[in-house]
């Protein structure tokens, strides 16, 4: 059964006005002084040509902005416009609002951390999960570590979903770095997945530039086997020495058997650990 919407409060213009054929207006006090003072604005307002609606413009670039980290029931909930109104807006849907809809709208500040009930593209959670199969970690493991469904893992994956909770996205990150350099033991299963996986066509972690870029293509020249290809991502100590030795990337490259992106990204984080 459907809960009821709760009344506005006396005096205050929706309940002054009422709603046709929803609610009668009220009569009391407090919601005829309302009435009267909106009149006698919208009066001013007509005598000075002060119009009520604005360009929508500014609060559609605003509500652009937000919507990159919170969710629309975030938004309904922050600004307290109806759902289907900041949608039209986002969308260019409207040609005019009013002063007090972009008021509240133009109110709001995007959080520094995104909604976790937001969707966003999937883009780079399935290419970490479809890296972390091409090594050889199952649907089951990926999802016990990530705290789901081995079915949603799969779903993600085979690009069967076009965006992902934030949430669930964020977990998925965080289980990356860590599984991508603990490979799985070498055994049946885990050879299947692999097969599997690169029978799909799927790419592993050192393909990737920038995984979350829906833009990025995947690098494969001069890769070969997982083995040899990973020491670049684990094996900082290599990189180092020879590199202080004098070595190219591209001779480290061929000495690992990794393309020479693999060995500047190793020496990025070698950097980065001796600054920490």
């Amino acid at each position: 059964m459907t809960t009821p919407k709760p009344l506005p409060p006396h005096g205050t213009t929706a309940r002054a006005y009422g709603s046709p054929g929803r609610r009668a207006r009220c009569h009391c006090q407090p919601c005829r002084t309302a009435r009267n003072r909106h009149q006698k604005q919208l009066r001013v307002n007509r005598e000075l040509g002060r119009s009520p609606f604005t360009s929508p413009a500014a609060a559609q670039a605003h509500l652009i902005e937000l919507h990159r980290t919170m969710s629309w029931d975030t938004l309904t909930e922050a600004t307290g416009v109806h759902f289907s109104n900041l949608v039209a807006i986002y969308h260019g849907a409207r040609k005019k609002i009013r002063h007090e809809t972009e008021a509240k709208i133009l109110s709001v500040k995007a959080p520094t951390k995104g909604a976790g009930g937001q969707y966003i593209d999937v883009t780079g959670s399935m290419r970490r999960l479809q890296a972390l199969s091409w090594l050889g970690h199952s649907y089951a493991t990926l999802a016990s570590a990530a705290g789901t469904e081995p079915n949603r893992i799969m779903s993600i994956a085979n690009g069967r979903q076009p965006t992902i909770r934030r949430a669930l996205a964020d977990r998925i990150a965080a289980i990356y770095p860590q599984l991508v350099t603990s490979p799985p033991p070498s055994n049946k299963f885990t050879t299947r997945t692999r097969n599997v996986a690169r029978a799909k066509g799927w790419h592993g972690p050192l393909a990737w530039d920038a995984i979350d870029d829906p833009n990025c293509e995947p690098e494969t020249e001069g890769c070969i086997d997982y083995q040899r290809r990973h020491k670049a991502a684990i094996d900082l100590e290599l990189v180092v020495r020879r590199t202080s030795q004098g070595a190219t990337a591209e001779e480290i490259a061929r000495e690992i058997g990794c393309h020479k992106r693999s060995v500047v990204r190793a020496r990025r984080r070698a950097e980065l650990e001796v600054a920490a």
